[in-house]
């Protein structure tokens, strides 16, 4: 009696370490990321991420030489290469988002919805204290410009309420919104202006926005204006014009709820 020696092709070795290297990848992604969640935000802090995903496109390279030694040595080892495959794309999924909000939004860190006359920030001892002693500058003119193009519709709040119910509503608001209320001085005053500064952060990534909002009044009611602005300089992807529109959506939901 024969028993037939059956040989099995051996695994690829570019497969299996693909596969470790995207899974090692993933662990220093997320580590990288936590780092920079729970630290100060800062461009320093970003450089641990960026060398994550270094490995990430390593990871995603080896894999795809695992596919053609496979196709040219006949190895085995297609669903550990495709395994490594997958995971990559999905751990690049978040940058080719941020990668597309970059080329399609305007290079902004401050949004406003009065360009001509944006709201100061409050300069008192509680409000610097709260933002750990920083004023946002004032955006160039060109910056102004590429904001108005890009949010046209970061427009100011006018409501048909005296100054001093509409400062109630914007306090209410912003506090339903989660931000935290820095100092809330209610119109008064030779103007009439009041004037509340807050802090906002992402529950994400731990980005902080500070914000500053204006109640004037007018003739027929008021007038809210909103300032954001991020602490880390340069583009804010989006948020700032996001946490305006977050602002007037839920003002308008409280209106219609009284």
């Amino acid at each position: 009696m024969h028993r037939r020696l059956i040989l099995e092709e051996p695994v690829s070795r570019a497969a299996i370490w693909s596969r470790r290297l995207a899974l090692f990848s993933l662990t220093v992604v997320v580590l990288a990321v936590l780092i920079f969640r729970f630290g100060t935000p800062s461009f320093a802090r970003l450089a641990p991420v960026a060398g994550a995903y270094l490995l990430v496109l390593l990871a995603l390279l080896l894999s795809i030489v695992a596919f053609a030694r496979i196709w040219q040595d006949g190895h085995r080892g297609v669903g550990i290469a495709a395994q490594a495959f997958v995971l990559c794309l999905l751990l690049l999924l978040p940058v080719g988002y941020l990668g597309l909000r970059m080329a399609t939004l305007p290079f902004v860190d401050d949004v406003s919805t009065d360009i001509a006359e944006p709201p100061a920030f409050g300069r008192s001892s509680a409000v610097l204290a709260g933002r750990g002693g920083l004023v946002p500058p004032d955006p160039a003119p060109e910056r102004r410009a590429a904001q108005r193009r890009g949010y046209p519709r970061a427009l100011p709040i006018v409501l048909e309420e005296p100054a001093d119910a509409a400062f109630a509503l914007a306090r209410k608001t912003a506090e339903a919104l989660g931000w935290r209320v820095l100092e809330a001085l209610p119109p008064g005053g030779r103007s009439g202006t009041g004037r509340i500064d807050a802090v906002a952060t992402s529950r994400i990534t731990g980005l902080v926005e500070d914000i500053t909002i204006r109640i004037r009044p007018r003739a027929d009611g008021a007038r809210i204006d909103l300032r954001s602005a991020s602490r880390l300089r340069g583009f804010d992807f989006g948020a700032n014009a996001r946490r305006i529109a977050d602002f007037d959506e839920e003002i308008r939901l409280l209106l219609e709820g009284r």
